[in-house]
């Protein structure tokens, strides 16, 4: 089982920037993929960003490229996602997200054993 905390979330204004952090802990050599998705009330879990904790390869939801950009510290078990250029369409719960698995990068919830509590992100207007 791998641990997964999630940090840094708030409130900015439309045009700011959030850098969300996730800490792993626990058996974190069982999972080399780790994550970020979203979501809002009555809406279903959306993928974000994913990375590969070992080659650092990495994807990302269209309607965030360009704007966030995921990146990992091995060193620390930690993955990040800085967050630019927020929009209100952007306030979401934000959760990490961790397997095992290879590249590409599974995109589906269901695909993702391990599991951060959240964190909201709310961009206003």
């Amino acid at each position: 089982q791998v641990q997964l905390v999630e940090s840094g979330g708030g409130l900015v204004q439309t045009g700011g920037s959030l850098r969300l952090s996730c800490a792993a802990s626990g058996r974190t050599f069982s999972s080399n993929i780790m994550a970020w998705f979203r979501q809002t009330p009555g809406k279903e879990r959306e993928f974000v960003a994913g990375i590969m904790r070992n080659s650092g390869s990495a994807t990302a939801a269209d309607s965030v490229k360009g704007r966030f950009t995921i990146s990992r510290d091995n060193a620390k078990n930690t993955v990040y996602l800085q967050m630019n250029s927020l929009k209100p369409e952007d306030t979401a719960v934000y959760y990490c997200a961790a397997t095992f698995g290879v590249f590409p990068i599974a995109t589906i919830p269901e695909r993702f054993e391990n599991w951060g509590q959240g964190t909201q992100v709310t961009v206003s207007s």
